[in-house]
């Protein structure tokens, strides 16, 4: 592992701030006042509020306290310290934000979508940084050990599910659940977005019976594509195949049907989404 400079930690430190303070802003301008709440140990400690007035971003942290205990034996310092930085600084923002009695906007839709972009950017700076804020993503980790046939995602989903489904049945607010899920929903494209870019890339795999020569001139030559020729061999027929795999930018998917079409019709095409692409025509593996 290369050491890391100081220009790097003074960066780091920079996104989890910056995220922090984003993160802070959705919730207490936008989410809190509208009553819409979000995922987590946020949106436990948001419950807990509304019933009893404490501060969400102490109640937050009290709940944090036994999950970084516990994780702290499983996960590295550096990862543990950035995490509880994080999770403390977004907190900390939370309850001085919530001083200013300050709501964006009455429109619970704006509320949930433009709230839910700031709380996404600002957990996808954090998370950068190759750090989290705890809470709900441990006790996912916990539980996967024993259900391990059920996925991170889908287990954090649950979760987040379950605390939405209580806020509703205690305060009756039906409606603010179902904006509470579209929240969740451009959260996550937020947190992508901030990850991984808008240019998402394409990798496609091609299977021609007898044009797979012709099919690889026509990407590189056409496209200025690269392409990489794999061995096959057909599990049920046991013949050999050559399989074309590129990777292409997602404005050229409708370039590439039109020259398999046009070059073999009946050809197995399969297209899968890359979220990072790094060497020649993508991007440099060196950035940020």
């Amino acid at each position: 592992m290369p050491k890391r400079s100081a220009k790097d930690t003074i960066r780091e430190w920079g996104l989890i701030i910056l995220g922090a303070a984003c993160y802070a802003v959705g919730y207490s301008f936008f989410f809190y006042p509208n009553g819409i709440i979000p995922g987590g140990v946020t949106g436990m400690a948001t419950i807990v509020n509304y019933l009893t007035e404490w501060p969400v971003g102490v109640v937050s942290m009290i709940i944090n306290i036994p999950l970084f205990a516990f994780a702290w034996r499983h996960f590295g310092v550096r990862f543990m310290l950035m995490s509880l930085a994080g999770t403390v600084l977004i907190y900390v923002f939370v309850d001085s934000f919530a001083l200013l009695h300050t709501q964006a906007t009455e429109n619970i839709f704006l509320a949930a979508t433009i709230g839910a972009a700031f709380n996404g950017m600002g957990l996808g700076l954090v998370y950068r940084t190759g750090a989290t804020t705890g809470g709900i993503d441990i006790v996912a980790k916990v539980l996967r050990r024993k259900y391990q046939d059920i996925n991170f995602g889908t287990m954090v989903m649950l979760l987040n599910f379950a605390i939405f489904a209580t806020y509703g049945l205690i305060f009756k607010r039906l409606d603010a659940v179902m904006y509470t899920i579209i929240a969740q929903f451009v959260v996550s494209r937020a947190i992508d977005t901030v990850l991984y870019g808008l240019s998402t890339s394409k990798v496609c795999y091609l299977i021609s019976e007898h044009k797979s020569e012709e099919l690889e001139q026509a990407i590189t030559s056409t496209m200025h594509r690269g392409v990489t020729m794999l061995d096959g061999k057909g599990g049920y027929t046991g013949q050999q195949r050559s399989v074309l795999m590129c990777v292409i930018k997602k404005r050229q998917i409708t370039e590439l049907r039109k020259i398999v079409t046009a070059i073999d019709p009946n050809a197995f095409f399969i297209v899968t989404d890359a979220k990072d692409v790094f060497g020649n025509g993508f991007g440099n593996i060196n950035d940020d």
